[in-house]
């Protein structure tokens, strides 16, 4: 995307990023293509703008080195050859976006929109940054620019007069005038500006003054416009008035983004219900959207938060809808049959009183409709409730980037604010209301500094614009305005949810439902139930109101840590289960709170981090996460050495596995270290890890090739397994006989043990371990006399189970095995392409899948070309990770 920028210093921007034009002379190279539109422009034309009188002897040469160089940088498609000269394609450009907004506004204008006509002519003078084509002061093209720059400086004052604000735009129109004097439009609108504030004989003076400069500078009279205004002055016309539909009572003064769904949704519900109440969070933007809604409604606007006493609110409506007396009764008699919208503003601290007048006046008023906005319903009778979310994030990166615009004239966002932009919408959540106050501490921190304001503090983002609908005076009043609306039991409740990291399920609140759903009802917890199950979580800026104001921090991070504690201790057993699939979706649904209680338990109970970083062991290891548990492990082993023995043995068993999948081949170390530990230790617990030891060490040594070894702890394993007692170490040890009798050379006998540890697995209901089992036995299948087709057979089946049990490791190492069966059937492209993908995918989780299958990586090695590999490179490159079994298919045309 190549976008240019001519409103001032000529830029070009590829792909977001502003290329470097060079030097004055091809600046004025680039300046001239621009100016064309899109048309050549021959080399003589090219040399005339770039030197004028001054061309060297041979311009062609010199021009053809400037396109050269402009070429690396813009690309070559940007600057093709055209006839004997050259074109620029630019795909938009600023004069382009600002004609459109010039015609987009006089648009509105004429159809009597002026307050939208004022946006669009403000956005398109925002697009000026300096004179038009300023690197080609001789360019043609920069006239025309001009004048449509003078036309939308007019038409905007135009809009403003239009709006209404007469008074205030006399004062611009008086410097536009000076700035351009011969003009008539300009002082057209100033006389009507004049007239229209009240200011009839200043209105004739300025028709005076205006006669006599066209005269005497230039010798003419005024044009027809301004001769037929002075007659209507003359005259008195009441048309000069302006006659137009009042304003409403409310129109905020600064763009409004996104929320399209949202206005569709209102207009929907407003046809179904005379009642419609937006809820949702402070901030959030529901007073907005609802002023955004009503406006083309006239509505009477009732804004309730300056009401402090509940028996006041029928005054509060009776002084909007303009009716003497302060009951619901005066309001309902003075309204009878009229049509209208009562737009009720922040209900939420006066709900029953404003529940009980909208039932009222909505039984005696049939003409009337009621919009609310409240942090909770009002619970009234055919109610319709649209719940108001904070932003998505395109949305509030639009809404922040403009706010920033506006305290930054001239401002444009460079690949680091960008950045800092998405951050710092990602850290407020969208809530808009606390954009718009980031946005004005932009004009005194960088983006960068203002996003790290936001880490472990709640943001001092500052005091509310005067003006703006926001009725708190900080965003840190508008949650407490929130907080302090619920009971004391809420409160407490709430003010100790906020170690809570990327939310947190019902179980969090010891099942308190009622706790939960009053929190949830009010809105300062929002439920997501389109998950299940329901996921609740604290916005950012709710939950840094509640770091902040807790009374007790350090018992709700052990509250906290307590929770994360017993959930490890309830799932992570049932991964080796029947019941893995579910554990394996928790423990990941929780992966930020399982990081959130184990640093705390590291700093103030050592001991509980290396049990929990030890029982989820097979969770780093299912879902790959080597570069963080393996650090983290290493870092719970040093801070409990007096820990229970079986815990250490255990968090070191992790260890060797996170290893081992790393590539790491000293992985044994930790293994050993393990064992170590474990001599002397008694129990069920001490047994069945034991157990595993043995299994692990018997995988380990398959893989290094000693298989009389492998054979022997997997007897050993067998052996404890019996003693466990537990059916599924007994399916695993199995397993790793079979793999290690293969690689000794019994592949048949291997064969068998493997499928028999498959069927046994499928029987106890342990998926993972058929999934294993089914990726060691088509490797089997690969070994001796191979038979690729019935591997990838096994293979797929064995990858659909690995996906069902979210093992993102082992998916990996299948398909690093399907590459080589791919290649044995012939299929070399397939193959390579696979395993370029496979070790990228791989490489970004910490492992090596070469390591930990030696001998398909030394087939591969031996089988692929380093034109099949240099090939796929280009291939691979556009694969989405999810995408990569299909490969595994059988080929086109077969079934």
């Amino acid at each position: 995307m190549l976008i240019a920028r001519v409103l001032g210093a000529t830029e070009i921007e590829v792909d977001g990023t502003v290329a470097d034009l060079g030097g004055p002379l091809p600046r004025r190279l680039v300046t001239a293509l621009l100016a064309a539109e899109g048309r050549a422009v021959t080399e003589e034309a090219l040399a005339e703008a770039v030197w004028g009188d001054d061309a060297p002897v041979n311009p062609s040469s010199s021009i053809q080195v400037y396109v050269s160089r402009l070429r690396r940088v813009l690309g070559r498609s940007a600057l093709p050859r055209a006839g004997e000269g050259y074109r620029l394609a630019a795909d938009d450009t600023d004069a382009a976006r600002f004609a459109a907004d010039v015609r987009r506004g006089r648009e509105l204008l004429d159809d009597e929109r002026p307050g939208e006509a004022l946006r669009s002519f403000d956005a398109a003078l925002a697009r000026w940054r300096g004179p038009a084509y300023a690197d080609l002061p001789e360019s043609p093209a920069r006239a025309h620019l001009d004048e449509l720059r003078a036309v939308a400086v007019e038409e905007r004052l135009a809009a403003r007069l239009a709006s209404g604000d007469a008074p205030g735009v006399v004062g611009e129109l008086e410097a536009a005038i000076t700035t351009e004097p011969y003009r008539e439009r300009r002082w057209e609108l100033l006389i009507l500006a004049l007239y229209r504030s009240g200011r009839q004989a200043e209105a004739l003076a300025a028709l005076h003054r205006v006669r006599a400069r066209l005269a005497d500078d230039l010798g003419i009279d005024p044009g027809p416009a301004l001769q037929r205004l002075e007659s209507r002055l003359l005259a008195q016309d009441p048309g000069l008035l302006l006659t137009a539909r009042p304003a409403p009572a409310v129109r905020p003064l600064s763009h409004f983004f996104g929320r399209s769904a949202e206005l569709a949704l209102i207009a929907e519900l407003s046809a179904a219900s005379r009642l419609v109440t937006l809820v949702g969070p402070g901030g959030a933007g529901k007073t907005r959207l609802a002023v955004e809604h009503a406006a083309a409604h006239d509505p009477w606007f009732v804004r309730l938060a300056d009401v402090t006493d509940p028996a006041l609110v029928p005054a509060a409506v009776a002084a909007a809808v303009g009716v003497r007396g302060s009951t619901v009764d005066a309001v309902a008699t003075a309204l009878g049959d009229r049509s209208g919208l009562l737009l009720l503003d922040n209900c939420e601290h006066v709900v029953a009183a404003a529940a009980d007048l909208a039932l009222t006046l909505l039984a005696r008023c049939p003409g009337l409709r009621v919009l609310a906005t409240s942090r909770e319903p009002l619970g009234v009778d055919g109610e319709r409730l649209l719940p108001v979310a904070p932003l998505p994030a395109a949305d509030a990166i639009a809404l922040l980037t403009d706010r920033v615009t506006a305290v930054r004239p001239g401002w444009r966002p460079d690949p680091a604010d960008e950045r800092a932009l998405a951050g710092i919408a990602a850290a407020l959540d969208g809530i808009p209301l606390a954009l718009e106050l980031a946005a004005a501490r932009a004009r005194v921190l960088s983006l960068t500094d203002l996003l790290g304001m936001f880490h472990d503090r709640f943001p001092a983002l500052g005091p509310v614009p005067r003006g703006a609908l926001a009725p708190h005076e900080t965003l840190e009043a508008a949650v407490a305005w929130s907080v302090d609306l619920l009971a004391a039991s809420d409160r407490a409740v709430l003010l100790r949810l906020w170690p809570f990291e990327g939310g947190f399920p019902l179980s969090a609140l010891e099942d308190d439902l009622d706790a939960l759903s009053g929190l949830v009802a009010r809105s300062v917890v929002v439920a997501d139930t389109t998950v299940t199950p329901t996921r609740y979580r604290l916005l950012e800026i709710v939950r840094a109101y509640c770091r902040k104001h807790d009374p007790q921090p350090e018992r709700s991070r052990e509250l906290h840590a307590t929770w994360v504690r017993r959930l490890v201790e309830q799932h992570a057993p049932l991964l080796r289960g029947e019941r893995s699939t579910h554990a394996i979706r928790v423990l990941n649904r929780e992966l930020p709170n399982l990081r959130a209680g184990i640093a705390h338990d590291l700093t103030v109970a050592p001991a509980a981090a290396l049990r929990t970083a030890g029982l989820l062991e097979w969770f780093w290891f299912r879902g790959g996460f080597v570069a963080e548990g393996l650090p983290l492990l290493r870092a719970v082993i040093a801070a409990a050495p007096d820990a229970p023995p079986v815990d250490r043995a255990r968090a070191w068993v992790a260890a060797g596995l996170l290893r081992y999948i790393a590539g790491d081949m000293d992985a044994i170390e930790d293994l050993r270290t393990a064992e170590a530990i474990l001599d002397g230790a008694t129990g069920h617990d001490a047994l069945d890890l034991r157990a595993h030891l043995a299994y692990y060490k018997a995988l380990y040594w398959s893989v290094r090739g000693e298989f009389d070894r492998a054979v022997t702890q997997a007897g050993k394993a067998m052996e404890l397994a019996g003693q466990v007692g537990e059916k599924y170490v007994g399916a695993s040890a199995a397993m790793s006989l079979g793999a290690a009798l293969t690689g000794a050379g019994q592949v048949a006998e291997g064969r068998r043990v493997l499928q028999q540890a498959h069927d046994q697995s499928l029987a106890v209901h342990q998926r993972w371990t058929a999934a294993m089992t089914g990726l060691l036995l088509a490797r089997a299948l690969l070994t001796g006399t191979p038979d690729a087709r019935e591997a990838l057979a096994v293979l797929r089946r064995a990858l659909a189970r690995f996906a069902e049990e979210d093992d993102i490791g082992n998916v990996l190492a299948g398909l690093h095995t399907g590459a080589y069966a791919l290649a044995l059937t012939g299929r070399a492209r397939e193959a390579a392409t696979l395993l370029v993908a496979v070790r990228r995918f791989a490489a970004r989780r910490g492992i090596d899948p070469d390591a930990t299958d030696p001998p398909r990586a030394a087939a591969l090695a031996a089988t692929l070309t380093p034109a099949d590999l240099a090939a796929a490179e280009h291939a691979a490159a556009d694969l989405e990770e999810s995408a990569l079994p299909a490969l595994l298919g059988p080929p086109p045309g077969q079934d």
